[in-house]
């Protein structure tokens, strides 16, 4: 059991009403969790607010309460801590609670609008190659050296969040790669960690129904590197245009890496195809089983932190050659007879569909023809759809617009947004297909001898949301089995 005083330690409070010198036995901020002398804390969020529901967690065992004003109604014997910030005072006290864990590990954290989940995951590879004791903590799972745990959110709760890094601790974890989302640095998920490293990967449109402006999209990443101490390094892609902006007010000693600019570290590409890549790493020649430019850089931050973190150049290409991406990242599917390539990915903004596209017209030959899957989230950030459906047209030899995630949407009125922004020249290439099943199934029917079909948006993702409902979907599964059937 914990005493409330310990756990307020730097936590910005008004006032308290009863006593903090009171053992409780563990945090929670949804009402219907709470158990015998446990603690609530009321969080406003978009949909819910937790001030509503003060009175059902008092029923239900609560005996300390921390709010930002005070209830109308004071029940005797419980305390009250009015604080300023509940969001702040729930990263606080969570980090208090598992004993700061982030400062007992070496914390990375990776932010970006493209390539995170990529990143971290081959961090934590080659980390572990390196004879490492790794955690990750990403979209697609969380991992403690080798042990999964499921991944909810690309950056849990601040609860969450502490616990997992103090299991971490508990398993002697020396090094921990975690995805930084907008959403957790808005919501203040990820307020008071200690961060070891802050990597700023690219910048474009994206989440800009919660963030209404892409001034403040930027700027919600940017504060993530501002947060970083004065003994942390922060590690930014200076091709990115916003790479610069990025750096402006950090304390942190900054490294750059790119493929086109002046840089800390460098990388060329020599050669690709549908294999991998020969890279020019700062100098040294390496092979690498990734493809297409993005993961070239992904490629060239993972080998920027090995450097930062002092491991020398023969190790650390010795074992770049044996990374592999993460699920569902240009994740592809090969029959044996080889007479279509699959391409799954999670490509799901303009420019994360732009640069695959790009990549894969620029891997097939001429004769080849690209055929692409999409569709775009629905009650998620409908400026974006246009913009993807002209990309995807414009890119693709013949395109199937479809079901993503249609949620709380008509799917039909999501594909005729995505239809809008399709040039006149290219409307001939579109087929609509609601079904996702059956889009991909079509693709695989019209595909001749060695096109290349792309899935994307879903990537990693083993379902499907309509309405409220998670029904099993998987691209992967449905492609492979198309692949198969139609070969």
């Amino acid at each position: 059991m914990k005493l409330l005083k310990d756990i307020l330690y730097k936590v910005n409070i008004v006032s308290v009403i009863g006593s903090t010198d009171l053992n409780f036995n563990k945090i929670e901020f949804n009402s219907r969790s709470i158990s015998k002398n446990d603690l609530f804390i009321a969080i406003k969020g978009n949909d819910l607010d937790g001030n509503f529901y003060i009175s059902q967690a008092i029923d239900n065992g609560a005996k300390i309460i921390l709010c930002e004003s005070s209830p109308k109604i004071i029940v005797k014997g419980i305390s009250y801590v009015i604080i300023k910030d509940s969001r702040q005072s729930l990263a606080i006290i969570s980090s208090n609670f598992y004993n700061n864990p982030s400062s007992k590990l070496k914390l990375i954290g990776i932010t970006g609008t493209n390539g995170k989940t990529t990143t971290s995951t081959l961090m934590h590879q080659l980390f572990m190659l390196l004879n490492n004791k790794v955690g990750l903590i990403s979209t697609n799972k969380i991992l403690i050296n080798k042990k999964v745990l499921q991944s909810t959110h690309t950056t849990p709760d601040p609860l969450n969040l502490n616990r997992i890094l103090s299991m971490m601790v508990e398993e002697g974890v020396e090094y921990c790669f975690m995805e930084v989302s907008s959403h957790a640095i808005d919501q203040h998920r990820i307020y008071g960690l200690n961060f070891d490293i802050g990597l700023f990967t690219n910048l474009s449109h994206d989440h800009l129904d919660y963030h209404k402006s892409f001034k403040e999209y930027r700027d919600v990443k940017k504060a993530f590197i501002n947060s970083l101490s004065k003994n942390s390094f922060a590690i930014i892609n200076a091709d990115d245009k916003n790479g610069a902006y990025m750096t402006q007010n950090t304390k942190a000693k900054v490294y750059k890496y790119a493929l086109k600019s002046s840089s800390d570290f460098s990388l060329k590409i020599l050669e690709k195809d549908f294999n991998g890549m020969k890279l020019l790493i700062n100098g040294n020649e390496v092979w690498s089983k990734l493809i297409g430019e993005f993961n070239a850089y992904n490629i060239l931050a993972t080998y920027s932190l090995a450097k930062i973190f002092e491991y020398s150049d023969e190790l650390i290409l010795n074992k770049i050659s044996s990374l592999i991406s993460a699920d569902g990242r240009f994740e592809r599917i090969l029959q044996n007879n080889n007479k279509n390539i699959g391409i799954i990915d999670y490509a799901h903004s303009p420019d994360s569909v732009q640069k695959i596209l790009e990549t894969l017209n620029e891997l097939k030959n001429k004769e080849e023809s690209l055929i692409t899957v999409i569709g775009c989230g629905g009650d998620r950030d409908k400026a974006k759809r246009p913009l993807m459906g002209k990309i995807a047209a414009s890119l693709s030899n013949k395109v199937i617009f479809t079901s993503d995630n249609p949620r709380f949407e008509d799917p039909k009125l999501i594909i005729d947004q995505m239809e809008s922004g399709v040039e006149q020249k290219d409307v001939y290439k579109i087929s609509r297909i609601i079904d996702r099943k059956e889009a991909i199934e079509f693709a695989c029917q019209i595909a001749k001898d060695d096109d290349v079909i792309l899935v994307a948006g879903k990537g990693h993702e083993k379902y499907q949301i309509k309405g409220s409902v998670k029904f099993e979907f998987d691209d992967k599964k449905i492609l492979t089995k198309s692949l198969k059937t139609n070969n």
